[in-house]
């Protein structure tokens, strides 16, 4: 280090221009996976290939990004790997959206060249989405870039779904699926967004094919009546016991329908009667199924009615619905109609209403599968370890109440099922290589479900299938997934059960869930609201730098985050802070080289203190970081760095650095740049950008930050009698000036200061320090004495080890002073009634640790001591 290359001001776009192309081309991010070092590893959770990324996605990554960075720090051979989905109806949608534009449906194309078009634009947006990782500030290593399309994890993919089909946990048949009438495709139920309409619960009279009477039937979907084809009411329902075996002939269409009973049925709502339509309800078919009833399909698979729904033949399924209340109100069959509040499913990617569609599909038989992963997290040496804890619950109330899951998608875009069908024989062949005499043969047109590939993603990214290969064989199990609890049962789950069937193991050892991004209201982001953020706008705006910490320290693990943009300004003048304090230190610095840096002569106790601090900090990230507890990470770090390092460090160390002891000065020197350089370690992983601009600044040994070593705890560097020292010292200074600002005397007015020390500890502290009381109190006097009286007029201010008192003649207001003291009783009061909450409440004695217990116990001392001094001092004045 030669000269000062920092700009006066911080300006995060000119630091993080051209940092990011820097590292990537020094191959810092490149996994070796073939060298003695332990292994870490994680994989990105894909972003599909429709363009931007959203604040969760890069709040994932963030948090996967800091976790990489401090694992290379600390000696790991460490891969972030990145990948991405080809999300297939998201994807489809925009190629076909891009397509009408043009006035071409993909039907004009045919499926090669509509495929083909769908690459093109993988190939454009997946550039998109590299330059936003980029803009973050991800550490990944593009060399191993992943695509659930790619040649390998096609490999994967085949070979799963043969193994399944062979093992009969693949099958194809009808069942209901959710079914979006726009994009024409089965839906997986993630795919299904779920909102409350203000609808109509249509009463209506269903009459008895012998004349004798009708039924009330209450329904929301008068469309399906055409599929109707059977009545139910519950088995144990009086009202209706002489009505079970009889017909009813359904109106408009004539058909004669059974009465049937069944449990399903519940008396206490509505009518306690329920038209079955086993073509259009997930419970109805199995009611059908139950009771052997036909299964009438009255829809096409644009949602218009088709031949079996008779005269409705053609409409649009809501015109019908209109149509067929005013046939029954002709017919004298309406009763009422009354408004309806339900939850109506509607299409993730096209807004749909989504149809419950009788379909043939295939489905993945999941019962077997799911026994396996619960019984995976029997074994704590071998489960996936959830953080927090309470997210275990919910995978395993998922898995053990799963339903098979429908994974055909009739989209062009995604993995073709590998399946066959013989041209004359209708024989079905399965493999993961066509039939040799092709010809013969027709593959099955639908794709599978995107989920099918992620949840193959932790291994097919390794090599899977070839399980020798070294990157598999080195970097699976994946270290640590981070994903939004949002998704535990759509992907987390699968990822698991996937795993366990075909690697026999876990596929990560442990998931760090989080919630979700929401706006500074509370609400969640979405279009239709107006309220979501693209990261990258706050990244132009603030620098990569503030978004990160941002999201990765501003809420607890599995809670929800509240975004605001004035958040992301107070990191911003945080990291103002920063490099405003570093730009002194390093102005004070110039010159000075790694070598010269010199710790053997601290003798102040400042520079013990700091050091002190410094160690106590690093210990306290490293232990928190493991345990994924990062908003306390931020909080630990900021109060260090703004507290203790800028605004008292920083300033005790002007005395040396503007005095004439040359010694002291290059103590001083010493210290500044060895506690910069490990406290940009520190902070390295939340703010990559602005702590390699300092660290390249600051005397240093090494390329880069990124492989610069992990700060580890110096137990020769803890001097605890120099912090108790600097505590008390702070306290003082901070009293003194907190009472000059209420009485409205600035600090270059001298004042009378008196100490009462508590202890001859206390007392030797303050005699042996005082040149910092007078450089930061200015007073015209010091006395520190155990037997100060203080008179009337002084102002009061208790302290850990010692009574402050300033006699402000004609300053003071005895009134006022009793009342402000008064208000600090009650603080005192405050802190005692919830440390001892905390001591008397049996669960925190069960489980915190004893350093935890015995530092509550010291503190309820402390403010014990605190509230019975101001306590004596409020009598005293009311006394005197």
């Amino acid at each position: 280090m030669t000269e000062l290359n920092m700009p006066t001001k911080y300006n995060p776009q000119d630091i993080e221009k051209n940092r990011y192309d820097w590292w990537v081309e020094q191959e810092f991010f490149k996994a070796d996976g073939k060298n003695d070092k332990p292994a870490y590893s994680v994989v990105i959770p894909p972003p599909n290939v429709t363009g931007k990324l959203h604040l969760g996605h890069a709040w994932d990554t963030t948090l996967q990004d800091i976790l990489t960075r401090m694992k290379r720090m600390q000696g790991f051979d460490t891969l972030y790997l990145p990948g991405m989905d080809h999300a297939g109806i998201a994807t489809q949608a925009k190629v076909e959206a891009k397509l009408r534009e043009s006035d071409i449906s993909r039907y004009d194309l045919g499926r090669e060249k509509f495929i083909s078009k769908a690459w093109d634009w993988k190939e454009e947006y997946a550039g998109f989405i590299r330059e936003q990782w980029k803009k973050i500030g991800l550490g990944l290593d593009y060399s191993r870039e992943r695509f659930t399309l790619d040649e390998g994890l096609s490999d994967a993919v085949k070979k799963v779904f043969v193994s399944l089909y062979e093992k009969k946990l693949i099958y194809r048949g009808q069942y209901i699926i959710n079914w979006d009438p726009v994009a024409k495709t089965a839906l997986s139920d993630i795919e299904v967004i779920h909102q409350d309409v203000e609808g109509q619960f249509y009463h209506l009279k269903y009459p008895l094919t012998d004349g004798s009477g009708f039924l009330e039937v209450a329904t929301t979907r008068p469309e399906t009546i055409p599929g109707d084809t059977a009545v139910a009411v519950h088995p144990k329902d009086e009202r209706y016991q002489a009505f079970i075996g009889k017909t009813i002939t359904l109106p408009i269409i004539g058909r004669e329908i059974p009465i049937v009973a069944d449990d399903y049925v519940e008396r206490e709502f509505g009518s306690g009667v329920v038209k079955i339509t086993p073509a259009h309800d997930p419970n109805d078919f199995e009611v059908g199924n139950r009771h052997d009833l036909p299964r009438v399909i009255v829809m096409n698979e644009d949602a218009t009615m088709n031949e079996a729904s008779g005269k409705y033949n053609g409409m649009d399924r809501f015109e019908a619905r209109k149509a067929i209340v005013e046939d029954f109100k002709e017919l004298g069959l309406f009763i009422k109609q009354e408004p309806h509040l339900h939850s109506v499913g509607h299409s993730e990617r096209t807004g749909a209403v989504v149809e419950p569609y009788l379909s043939m599909q295939w489905f993945v038989k999941m019962q077997p599968l799911a026994e396996q992963a619960v019984k995976l997290q029997e074994n704590p040496d071998s489960k996936v370890n959830f953080i927090p804890d309470r997210f275990e619950k919910t995978y395993l109330s998922w898995m053990e109440n799963i339903h098979d899951w429908c994974i055909s998608r009739q989209l062009w875009w995604g993995h073709r099922i590998p399946a066959w069908y013989h041209n004359e024989t209708g024989e079905l062949y399965v493999g993961e290589e066509a039939p040799k005499d092709i010809e013969n043969w027709s593959q099955d047109e639908d794709v599978l479900d995107t989920w099918f590939s992620s949840a193959l993603w932790p291994f097919s990214t390794m090599g899977w299938p070839n399980e020798e290969n070294s990157d598999f064989q080195k970097f699976f199990p994946t270290s640590t997934l981070v994903t939004g609890y949002d998704i535990i049962f759509f992907w987390v789950s699968r990822m698991i059960f996937q795993s366990v069937e075909f690697v026999d193991t876990r596929p990560f050892k442990d998931t760090l869930i989080h919630g979700l991004v929401r706006d500074a209201d509370g609400k969640k982001m979405s279009k239709s609201l107006g309220n979501g953020v693209d990261p990258i706008e706050v990244v132009e705006k603030y620098g990569a730098d503030s978004l990160r910490y941002t999201l990765s320290t501003g809420t607890a693990p599995g809670q929800d985050l509240k975004f605001s943009f004035e958040k992301v300004e107070s990191t911003w003048n945080f990291i103002n802070k920063i490099w405003n304090a570093s730009r002194f230190a390093l102005m004070n610095m110039e010159g000075m080289k790694y070598e010269a840096i010199d710790l053997d002569n601290v003798t102040e106790v400042s520079d013990k203190w700091i050091l002190t601090r410094l160690n106590e900090t690093i210990e306290t990230v490293t232990n928190l970081a493991e345990k994924y507890e990062f908003g306390e990470v931020g909080r630990t770090l900021y109060n260090f760095i703004w507290d203790e390092f800028c605004d008292w460090y920083i300033e005790i160390a002007k005395i040396s650095l503007y005095g004439d002891d040359i010694t002291a000065k290059h103590t001083t020197k010493s210290v500044l740049a060895y506690v910069l350089d490990n406290t940009m370690r520190l902070l390295h992983p939340f703010m990559p950008f602005v702590t390699e601009e300092i660290w390249q600044n600051l005397p240093h040994k090494g390329t880069s930050i990124t492989i610069a070593s992990w700060p580890k705890v110096k137990q020769e560097q803890i001097d605890k009698d120099a912090s108790d020292s600097m505590k008390l010292l702070v306290e003082v200074i901070r009293a003194v000036r907190n009472i000059r600002a209420e009485v409205n005397t600035p600090l270059s007015k001298q004042i009378k200061l008196q100490l009462k020390p508590k202890t001859d500890t206390h007392k030797a502290i303050l005699e042996r320090n005082i040149s910092y009381i007078e450089r930061f109190c200015n007073p015209e006097t010091i006395t520190i004495s155990f037997d100060i009286e203080p008179s009337k007029t002084a102002m009061t201010a208790v302290v850990s080890g010692a009574e402050i008192y300033l006699p402000l003649e004609g300053l003071i207001n005895i009134e006022e002073e009793i009342a402000r003291l008064e208000k600090e009783l009650s603080k005192w009061k405050k802190e005692v009634s919830r440390v001892q909450g905390k001591l008397s409440n049996e669960k925190f004695m069960a489980k915190a640790p004893e350093n935890i217990i015995e530092e509550e116990r010291a503190k309820e001392k402390d403010y014990m001591e605190k509230r019975l001094l101001v306590e004596e001092r409020i009598n005293s004045l009311k006394n005197n």
